[in-house]
């Protein structure tokens, strides 16, 4: 899976707070997220979030969404 720094996961469960919006901070054996919902930012292996996650929102498309609103 083609996964990069800025890029937005969508994943399959939510995060307690209620938000299923990741955003990846760094890339490499772990990833570095942080939610979008509450701010909290966690290191997770790239094999467990890589099953976990149910879709990618680019860096680029990430940033014109948040401009629209």
């Amino acid at each position: 899976m083609d996964i990069s720094a800025g890029d937005v996961l969508i994943m399959k469960k939510q995060h307690p707070c209620g938000s299923r919006e990741m955003k990846v901070l760094r890339v490499g054996a772990d990833f570095k997220l942080t939610c979008t919902g509450c701010g909290r930012t966690f290191m997770t292996p790239r094999s467990k979030c890589e099953k976990s996650v149910k879709a990618v929102i680019r860096g680029n498309d990430a940033k014109a969404a948040e401009k629209e609103n």
